[in-house]
This record gives C-alpha cells, sequence and structure tokens, in this order.
C-alpha cells in the first residue's frame, strides 16, 4: 500500500481548516477620553470672610448649612466631582481644626498607596496651607486647609461621584489639582 498519497492529502486539509481566522484577541482596557476646558478663573466672593479664584467651568453652591453659611461646594458636573469647602472662624481652638484636618486625611492611609504633603506660605497675605494629595484607591484624592493662624480656617476635599480607580480619575485629579492650588494661591482674607 502507497503511503505517498495521503500526505498531500493531509497537509490539504490542514490548510484548508487553518485559514480562517477564529481567534479571539482580547483589547486592553481604555478608559473613555475627557476632554478639559482651557483654564480661566474668576474671584469667588461673598458676605464670607475670605475670597479666591476659582475655575469658570466649576459651580459653587451652598453647603445647605444653617449653622455655617460659609461651608460650600465646588462643582465640576462634566467630571462628576466635588470639593467640599469648610469655613471656620478660629476662636483659639486653631489647634483643634488642624487636628481634625489631620485626621481626615490619614483616615484614609488604610487604602492610600502615599500622602504627598505640600506646604504653601504667604506671609504678606497671612495665608498658612498645606496640601495632602493621597495616591492609591482612596475616597478623596486631595485635601488641604489654609488659615491665618489667628482668625480664618479653611478646609477642603476632592471626592467624586463615581467608584474609585486612580487609573482612569488620574487626568481629572491632575486637572483638579492645578484648580486646588490656585484656590490656595489666590486665597486672601476679607475682614
Amino acid at each position: 500500500m502507497n503511503k505517498l498519497p495521503l500526505i498531500p492529502v493531509a497537509l490539504l486539509l490542514l490548510f484548508a481548516f487553518s485559514c480562517g481566522d477564529n481567534s479571539y484577541t482580547p483589547k486592553p482596557t481604555a478608559y473613555p477620553r475627557t476632554d478639559f476646558p482651557e483654564k480661566e478663573y474668576e474671584t469667588f466672593s461673598n458676605d464670607c470672610p475670605f475670597e479666591f479664584e476659582h475655575g469658570v467651568y466649576t459651580q459653587i453652591t451652598s453647603a445647605n448649612s444653617t449653622e455655617n453659611p460659609c461651608w460650600m461646594n465646588i462643582d465640576y458636573p462634566f467630571l462628576k466631582a466635588r470639593i467640599h469647602f469648610s469655613y471656620n472662624k478660629v476662636d483659639n481652638d486653631l489647634n483643634k481644626y488642624l487636628e481634625d484636618a489631620r485626621t481626615l486625611v490619614y483616615r484614609h492611609i488604610v487604602k492610600a498607596d502615599a500622602i504627598t504633603e505640600d506646604e504653601y506660605i504667604n506671609k504678606d497675605k497671612r495665608v498658612y496651607a498645606r496640601v495632602y494629595k493621597l495616591d492609591g484607591n482612596t475616597s478623596s484624592s486631595i485635601q488641604f486647609y489654609a488659615t491665618d493662624s489667628a482668625n480664618h480656617f479653611v478646609r477642603g476635599a476632592l471626592y467624586f461621584n463615581a467608584r474609585t480607580n486612580v487609573d482612569s480619575l488620574a487626568p481629572a485629579i491632575a486637572f483638579i489639582q492645578e484648580d486646588i492650588w490656585r484656590i490656595v494661591e489666590s486665597l486672601e482674607w476679607v475682614d
């Protein structure tokens, strides 16, 4: 019996069934692209004893606190993000506010990969501030406070109305971080 004709037939069958591309290659995870607006700022001022510059693309609303009328929200509707901004008058209790701010930041240590602190001092405007950047899948990515160390204390914390995923939120966090520094650097006390 001659086995030679079986080899070409087997090769022909092999090529015929291997030509179709039925394989599936999964695509890598991607996140939706966000187009950020151009940076443009305006001054916020009302009956509260401070003013600062904020992005024109933000919306500032009252936090509906009758006890604290200078508490507000700085919303980024296109990012589903909010800075909870609060003001307290200092009456020989600055250490309490400083410790509260530090405690609220370090509650995130369980989820944070790292917490970095940057200090800002402007002696001419009497603004002494600290900005905390929380790396990792924390519920708040940036928190800050500013004081004149005698009469005024403001605090802010950034939150997203979305599931925390540091990879997908990184561009938005970087965008808002610039705005937070603008708030801190432009902050002025109105006595």
